[in-house]
């Protein structure tokens, strides 16, 4: 077994534990917490797995630097060969080369490092987004140059390339110039190497011999100040280029050129190099992870908070329905009226308010005398039931909607759902008055069936047969919203009487007990079938977070394979002298 499966084991888990959208909704500054994990997801599959995996592999140096620095040029010269397009007109480099001794060249065209490139040989210039490989005999084995774009283009898709491209090299050569080299978007990258650790030199081109002295020593101080003493540094002299093919004068890149063959060609300065990046490219991404892991925590509260804010619109929506079965504001208009109708006249019901307890055989009398319109005050309540549903779900999803669009996090999930969606959102849903209707009935149905089931008992046999089911069943119903504040004047007393001779009806019939428990049972079902009605209500926004964010245990999972890959760290050596030395050897 390698020395180092365990590293390359944590990484492989931490890269799968990265394999979700960790930040969708707009919660703190979401759009650098993306380009963080894009940046980490991208140093794992371009350096850290490949190399891990392949400690032996060629050494990449990646020449970087600013817009006009001569890089192209430089890698040509390096390369005694035209394998890059120098040019004036700018960005000059829009696909990276790679050039490579041949026998290299199929390390590099396997794709094992910088996997997310589609690869093209052969001369000319490649396509963006593509690496183009090429070869060069004059370049030492187990060394590749890698031309990059330009770290500051015009064109946003080059510098993210450059960045990309630093991140996967083994080695930094970054290429600036004496007019150039105090600039900060170069420093910035430099500074990122620093922190990274990884293997850096400098290139100073087209010093003027004049400024050569001066502008060495200040570039130097630079480097002590950014906390990279002791980078190695080359300059490159104003020349003019020939005409012929354009590369510096072997004597201007002769320091260069000797650096590296002195690395590529001594296998501990190789592995030196391999192993400072790479110890450097693993810290950064140990401690970068758990700032992610802490985002991604803040993005499931975000979602939390979201559902939450659902949950009370809609469980105000439910206190409102309460409210309505309390304040016996359901026992008016429409329903007051075909309760008039079911039990007699208005003056029957007048005088039911100072004569309601000496008046119960005379009710009796009116239900055997007179048959009774009950299929009106049923579809009266059930319309009167069905509305209150319908308005209180209406009020819920004006409340939930307003919520989510006072909120970033909740403005990106309305958004994603669509301008018609979100305008659907914002009131009860289409099919709500078909299902609230029939949940209603369904409650009617249960509340016979358990008037039934109590008139089946021997002991009420006999005084339910003096009243239909469903006469009593209606009484029942009426029950359920026996209270009656809320309601004022003259509706106040009729209200009152039309509970108080509910309850005294079936009092009659059932006794005290059982109509408190029949009464019970017929109001939590109903409120259990509008709690599932709004549940459902609910729904159409809870549902749009379904698989929207990082899993329940992704923080802490983000946090236990960052802490194994710190934990399998010290498992980087230096690889085998013998493999290193076949390898250069192209064995």
């Amino acid at each position: 077994m390698a020395g180092n499966d365990g590293l390359l084991v944590a990484l492989e888990t931490l890269r799968r534990r990265l394999d979700h959208d960790l930040f969708p909704l707009a919660v703190g500054d979401v759009a650098a917490h993306r380009r963080a994990l894009k940046e980490v997801v991208g140093q794992l599959d371009d350096y850290l797995l490949p190399r891990v995996a392949a400690m032996d592999a060629p050494l990449l140096a990646v020449v970087g630097g600013s817009t006009g620095a001569g890089k192209s040029t430089l890698v040509n010269s390096l390369a005694c060969a035209d394998v890059t397009e120098p040019g004036v007109l700018r960005p000059t480099t829009l696909a990276p080369t790679l050039v490579a001794n041949p026998a290299d060249e199929a390390w590099f065209t396997r794709q094992n490092v910088l996997p997310g490139l589609s690869r093209t040989t052969g001369r000319g210039r490649g396509e963006p987004g593509t690496l183009r490989i090429v070869t060069a005999g004059t370049l030492p084995p187990g060394l590749a140059l890698l031309d990059a774009p330009d770290i500051d283009s015009v064109v946003t898709a080059n510098r993210e390339m450059a960045a990309q491209l630093l991140a996967a090299a083994d080695l930094w050569l970054f290429v600036t110039t004496a007019a150039r080299y105090a600039d900060e978007v170069p420093w910035g990258f430099l500074r990122s190497a620093r922190e990274r650790s990884t293997a850096l030199a400098v290139v100073l081109d087209r010093v003027p011999p004049e400024a050569l002295e001066p502008v060495v020593a200040h570039l130097n101080r630079l480097l002590d100040e950014n906390g990279l003493a002791g980078t190695p540094l080359f300059s490159v002299p104003e020349v003019t280029l020939p005409e012929e093919n354009g590369r510096l004068p072997e004597e201007a890149v002769r320091s260069v050129r000797r650096w590296l063959a002195d690395i590529a060609a001594d296998a501990q300065a190789r592995a030196e190099v391999v192993r400072r990046t790479l110890l450097g490219a693993l810290d950064s991404v140990a401690s970068r992870v758990p700032v992610l892991a802490d985002e991604a925590e803040r993005q499931r509260a975000g979602l939390a908070d979201l559902r939450v804010s659902v949950e009370s619109a809609y469980g105000a929506a439910m206190a409102t329905f309460d409210d309505a079965i309390r304040d016996g504001s359901m026992l008016r208009g429409e329903v007051l009226s075909r309760w008039q109708d079911f039990i007699g006249t208005g003056e029957f019901m007048r005088s039911l308010e100072s004569r309601i307890g000496w008046l119960r055989e005379k009710v009796v009398s009116a239900f055997l005398g007179r048959p009774a319109p009950d299929t009106q005050l049923r579809v009266a309540l059930s319309s009167g039931v069905a509305a209150l549903v319908r308005s209180a779900a209406d009020a819920a999803a004006e409340r939930a909607l307003d919520a989510w669009s006072g909120t970033p996090a909740g403005r990106d999930i309305v958004e994603r759902a669509g301008a018609v969606a979100a305008g659907r959102l914002g009131r009860a849903s289409s099919t709500l008055p078909e299902r609230a209707a029939s949940a209603v009935r369904a409650w009617q149905g249960y509340v016979l069936e358990l008037v039934a089931k109590e008139g089946a008992e021997k002991r009420t046999t006999a005084r339910l047969a003096s009243f239909s089911v469903n006469a009593m069943g209606l009484l029942l119903m009426l029950m359920v919203f026996s209270a009656t504040g809320g309601i004022t004047g003259i509706e106040v007393g009729i209200a009152g009487g039309t509970s108080v001779l509910s309850q005294k009806l079936l009092e009659a019939v059932f006794g005290d007990q059982a109509v408190r428990t029949l009464t019970q049972a017929a109001r939590d079902d109903l409120r259990s079938r509008v709690r599932a009605l709004l549940d459902e209500e609910a729904a159409r926004f809870t549902s749009l977070l379904e698989g929207v964010g990082p899993p329940e245990d992704a923080s802490a999972a983000l946090r236990q394979a960052a802490q194994a890959v710190r934990d399998h760290r010290d498992e980087i050596t230096a690889p085998p002298e013998a493999a290193v030395r076949a390898r250069a050897d192209g064995r």
